[in-house]
């Protein structure tokens, strides 16, 4: 789950980490209001959406007037910011952060994030900053250094300054710099952050640190007892379909083929999603629909993959190890009539009760072709969405 600008540099400033004064606008007039409660004449107006690399797009704007802000933040809300991490459709601006802007003399790049491999949470930072870390990580990667935090001692201020040193802080922006890093760890360790980044963290001309940016991660499987972050949730910024997928408890992941793919199983679904590229298809979709599989959740999942238009066939690959196939083939029939199905669906049903469910299918009279070799019935859906297509 993934938080605006604002939200996180509100955690930010709970954590003890120095932020820029703003104030949050969802029209043009509370913007006129935002800034003349901060004061002075200059203004950054910043687009909140859930994507990077906005200022490039046009999403962040430097002003100059209290009628300048307005003007900027009426021709961004109700837009559509696209920016090289949204995509073509890029994402709704439904609210704007005015900000008074900061006296900047040096850029700096800090994050944390959980590392898998070494079981630890990895802080990183770099003299590089207000740039594209991926590229100085390529280039330069002796710009970069990080420090791995052991769960039971938790992060050390020597380790944070020693990041300070590396990046040539002084003495007192090290003592400033150790207590953002420390805010920065307990919000991945206390609110189950999976990342945690500040690009640009600046140094002001005053010698201040202080977060410019701030982009916080939240690992969604955690939300059920970290309550009011899910509360922050904004799904304007997601999927439709995959913010539909959560009611019925799907794990649906939007892809740009146009073979839609429902399978039981996250391993399972990955699987069926290479075999499908090996053979030259495209899926459509990521669709694990879990083991207690149900007639309403096979429902709801063809009414997820048939919204999409380029969707041109349907491959589903069931293993019936907790639940029976001849119920999911059940399941299939009855979406199929529900949702009125035109699509050619090709159905590969493995473990208990298969061969009851493979005669369902065939005796349905619907569109649905039964295939009970992986590799065959990859090549026969490659097939069927090429004719549609």
């Amino acid at each position: 789950m993934n938080l605006h600008e604002y939200q996180a540099k509100e955690i930010f400033a709970r954590y003890g980490i120095s932020v820029p004064q703003g104030a949050l606008a969802t029209s043009p007039e509370q913007a006129r209001a935002a800034a003349k409660s901060l004061g002075g004449d200059r203004f950054v107006v910043k687009a909140q959406v859930h994507a990077g690399a906005r200022g490039k797009a046009g999403g962040v704007k430097l002003v100059e007037g209290v009628d300048a802000v307005e003007v900027t933040a009426k021709a961004m809300l109700g837009t559509r910011l696209v920016t090289k991490q949204t995509g073509a459709d890029g994402l709704p601006v439904n609210s704007v952060w005015v900000e008074k802007p900061s006296n900047i003399a040096r850029e700096l790049y800090v994050s944390a994030l959980v590392d898998r491999t070494s079981e630890r949470i990895v802080l990183m930072a770099s003299a590089e900053g207000g740039m594209d870390i991926e590229e100085v990580a390529e280039k330069t990667p002796e710009k970069i250094m990080s420090v791995h935090v052991h769960p039971a001692a938790g992060l050390q201020p020597y380790q944070a300054r020693q990041l300070g040193f590396f990046m040539g802080l002084d003495k007192d922006q090290t003592a400033q710099f150790t207590q953002a890093l420390l805010g920065i760890y307990r919000i991945v360790a206390e609110l189950d952050a999976s990342q945690v980044e500040v690009n640009p963290l600046i140094v002001t001309a005053e010698g201040k640190i202080m977060a410019l940016d701030a982009k916080v991660n939240f690992d969604s499987n955690a939300m059920y007892r970290q309550k009011a972050v899910a509360e922050m949730r904004d799904t304007s910024q997601e999927d439709a379909r995959e913010v539909e997928a959560t009611r019925f408890d799907l794990n649906y992941v939007t892809l740009e083929g146009s073979i839609g793919c429902m399978v039981n199983g996250a391993g399972l679904a990955m699987a069926t999603m290479d075999i499908v590229k090996l053979h030259g298809g495209q899926p459509a979709n990521f669709l694990d629909v879990g083991g207690g599989t149900t007639a309403e959740k096979v429902t709801e999942a063809f009414k997820l993959i048939t919204r999409s238009d380029d969707v041109k066939a349907i491959f589903i690959n069931i293993f019936g190890g907790i639940v029976r196939c001849d119920l999911i083939a059940e399941g299939i029939i009855q979406a199929c009539k529900q949702t009125g199905l035109k699509l050619p669906v090709v159905a590969r049903l493995q473990g208990t009760n298969m061969e009851k469910g493979r005669e369902m299918l065939e005796s349905s009279g619907l569109k649905i072709t039964p295939v009970s070799d992986l590799t065959e019935a990859a090549k026969t859906v490659v097939t069927l969405a090429n004719q549609g297509a």
